[in-house]
């Protein structure tokens, strides 16, 4: 087994509880990662033998996407999908944080992770 992570991923969307972020959006960043059987690619150095990483990406896109008031709502549904697509997976880990969230204080971003 092997970890693939996907680090730094960034998104403009529109998810949050206030109208004014459903309205305004912010920015996102979004992190995965996906315990996958490597040992194929790794004897093969044959792409079709390796984690769609490209597949993974689309598909947090896609998610990020389609408006939702909670973090936790947006990390469930990538979650989700990810077990959906590529059944032969382990533990997913999906951390996506929100930039300056509107908290009446300078606070550098609010994260929410959650693993399945």
């Amino acid at each position: 087994m092997g970890i693939i992570e996907l680090e730094g991923m960034e998104f403009y969307a529109y998810h949050g509880y206030f109208r004014s972020e459903q309205i305004v959006g912010n920015r996102f960043e979004v992190n995965i990662s996906v315990e996958a059987d490597c040992e194929k690619a790794a004897k093969s150095d044959q792409l079709s033998d390796a984690l769609n990483y490209e597949g993974i990406y689309k598909l947090v896109k896609e998610e990020m996407h389609q408006r939702s008031h909670l973090l936790e709502h947006v990390a469930g549904r990538i979650l989700t999908r990810i077990h959906l697509e590529y059944p032969g997976i382990g533990i997913v880990t999906v951390k996506i944080s929100k930039a300056r969230p509107p908290m009446g204080g300078h606070i550098k971003a609010v994260s929410v992770t959650m693993t399945r």
